[in-house]
Formats: structure tokens, sequence, C-alpha cells
């Protein structure tokens, strides 16, 4: 097992984890605000206290604040208003009077900027190494297992698991390890004829060379050898972008047996968390640590798409109300969407914080002191 890295370098790599991650999130609703013409007063990476910034020619102050936990780009005036206030907007450059379908966009860019980030860095990836694939063909059964227990065979090729297709063993882990004792059906074909058969998953705890332990689903087949198979060039956004969608997929499939309680909510991590990770990846080297960030990248994207007011979901679904209804959400409703939507956060913020706090032994360190 491996020492924990030291307090600094986790400091370290999560600002330099978070920092890029929100500029690029931010960057994406700037640039397309620039695209239709909208005005920026503040670009702000960090919150609170202004520590360092500059202001360019175009008015747009440009500062770091002193809690790294996200950022914003405040335009001009982007606040939510009603048809009648919209109409008396004189500025050209309002984010207010501008289309909803403008606004749609400049919002969506920000969720948008950190998936194509992901894209690009699994791309790099796959040009420089190959992409990671292993033969969906069973080369082995454990005995006693979900899968012998199934009938699987050696030689057998799992097509699809819980209704998802398999075509590499790594979707075969994929949908596997987030289904712990869940009954599944599994696609096999076998000397060219399909069939499917039901099994009980197993569940084995896994500790990483950190000592964190995950529980996993477990069938029981052995693979080949995994190889890093060439990516023709043309290829290279196609497979990046796929295997993007596949690891946003699992993230959402982990969201909604969370919430429906196949799974324990104290697998919910917050910012400590993230810090201890990034710490972790940055200990074993600059392509692990690459890597986090592109996960990172993929699940900032998706969890500001969630409809949660105070989020970019939040402002999508109003836009979304405001484009059906041919007018505005009441600038009262939202104020009371935002309000509640702002206490959500703040309350999923203290509890992540107790989960990781939790995952660092301090609640059992002090039950021991206090037994």
């Amino acid at each position: 097992m491996l020492a924990q890295p030291p307090i600094w370098l986790i400091v370290i790599a999560f600002i330099c984890a978070i920092g890029p991650l929100v500029f690029i999130h931010e960057m994406g609703h700037y640039l397309v605000a620039r695209i239709f013409g909208v005005g920026a007063e503040t670009f702000s990476i960090g919150f609170g206290r202004e520590v360092t910034g500059w202001t360019d020619k175009r008015g747009t102050r440009w500062k770091v604040g002193w809690l790294p936990l996200g950022g914003y780009v405040r335009f001009v005036d982007d606040e939510q208003q009603t048809g009648e206030t919209r109409e008396s907007v004189i500025r050209p450059d309002s984010f207010a009077g501008k289309p909803v379908w403008q606004r749609f966009l400049i919002v969506l860019a920000g969720p948008m900027a950190n998936f194509l980030l992901a894209i690009i860095i699994f791309a790099c990836f796959f040009a420089a190494w190959g992409i990671p694939r292993t033969s969906n063909v069973v080369v082995g059964v454990q005995s006693g297992s979900a899968a012998a227990a199934a009938g699987i065979q050696k030689g057998d090729r799992i097509v699809s698991v819980a209704g998802q297709r398999t075509n590499s063993f790594e979707d075969v882990q994929r949908v596997v390890s987030l289904r712990p004792n869940e009954e599944v059906t599994i696609g096999v074909v076998r000397d060219g004829g399909s069939t499917r058969v039901q099994t009980r998953l197993g569940a084995h705890e896994e500790q990483d060379r950190f000592g964190q332990k995950y529980r996993l689903g477990l069938l029981g087949v052995y693979s080949a050898n995994r190889e890093l198979a060439p990516v023709p060039v043309l290829q290279l956004v196609p497979e990046a972008t796929r295997y993007t969608w596949l690891l946003t997929r699992t993230t959402l499939e982990g969201l909604v047996q969370i919430i429906t309680g196949r799974r324990s909510v104290e697998e919910l991590g917050g910012p400590l968390k993230i810090a201890q990770v990034a710490g972790q990846q940055a200990s074993l080297g600059p392509f692990q640590f690459v890597q986090l960030l592109a996960l990172i990248s993929i699940n900032l994207g998706f969890i500001n798409l969630l409809p949660v007011p105070m989020l970019d979901g939040g402002h999508l679904l109003f836009y979304l109300v405001e484009a059906v209804r041919r007018r505005p959400v009441s600038v009262r409703a939202q104020e009371w969407a935002f309000r509640g939507g702002l206490a959500l956060l703040l309350a999923l913020l203290l509890f992540t914080t107790m989960n990781d706090l939790g995952s660092f032994g301090l609640w059992e360190r002090l039950g021991r002191l206090i037994g």
C-alpha cells in the first residue's frame, strides 16, 4: 500500500485540477457570449475576495478569488428579467436582451466545454498510445461465481449486460462493477447462436494502492490480456467521444443508484475527496493526473447540467419553459427557486464534506477518543 501524499501536494494538485477545469467551463460561457455580442463585466476563477486580477480593454474584470471552489462570468444585465423589463433594455450587449435560444446556448456552452476538454484529452491519449481494448470472449470462468451459475462457458462472447452492449471486456467490467448483488440479464453468443441468461452478480470489496475501499459487482469471468489497439486518425475524435459518453453514462447510473437506494449515499464525495484523489494521482505522475482531469471534467459538465436552480441546468430549464410559454418565468418564482437551489447545494456540500471526513477516518478516531 502506498503512503498518502503530503498535504502540500494535495492542496497544489487540487488547485491545479479545479482551476483549469473551472476556467475551461467559464470560458465556454464567455466565448459563446462573445459570438452573440454579449458583454462580460467579470470573469472570476474562485469566489470571495479578489486575490489578483486585471481589467481588459473591453472593461471585463478578470480576477482570481481566494476560495477555489468554482467560478463565474457576470454578463451585462444577466439577471433574470420579465418580458416588460427586457424590452426596456437599451444596451446592445445585454445578456437579458438576447433571444432565449441565444441565452440557452451561452449557458449550455459551459458544461459542453468540459465534455469537449475530456474528448480532447482522450483523443490525445488514443493517438499517442492507442485505445485500451480487451476482447469480450470469455477465456475462463471462476468456480462458484455468478457466471458459472448462469452457465457461461469458456469461448462465449458476452455481447450485453443489463441491456447495455458490451463490445469489449472493458464494457463488461464497467456495467458489472456498478451492480453488486443485482439480478441481471446477460447476452451471450455461443457457436454462432445468441442466447440470454440471468444471474445474480456477486460483490467484492477492492482496496486501491492508497488504502481506499470500493464495493464492486463481480461476474467471475476471465479475459485475454488487455491491448492498446491503434486508432486511425479519422476515428480519434469519434472514439474519444464514445469513451466520454460511456463515462458520463456510468456517472448517471451511479447517481440513479444512489437516489434509488441501491448504492450507499456514503459513496458521494465532495471537495475534500477530490483534493485527496487529485493529490494521490499527482503523486503517481503527470499521466495519471491528466487522466484524472478528464474524469473530473466529465463530472463537472454532468453536474452542471442537472436541473437544479443555481446550476447551469436550472437556468436551461427556465429557458425551456420560457420558450414554451413565450414569456419568462416570473422573477418571484425564479427567486424562490434559486433560494431553494442554493439551500440544496449548501446542504449537499455539507453532507459530502461529512462523508469525506468519515472516509478519512475522522469519525472513527473521535469515537475511540470518546469511548
